[in-house]
């Protein structure tokens, strides 16, 4: 299982806001991280 499906399966069984605020963090982490390494990346086609 990837880490993303990972947290959102947590996320969708999370009742502690706490604990969803930091899986919330971490997923927007993840994305910003993405999205920086596909403006890195060379375009192909």
């Amino acid at each position: 299982m990837s880490i993303d499906r990972f947290i959102i399966k947590k996320l969708d069984n999370c009742h502690e806001e706490r604990t969803r605020l930091n899986l919330v963090k971490l997923f927007k982490l993840r994305i910003q991280k993405a999205e920086k390494a596909e403006k890195g990346s060379p375009k192909t086609g």
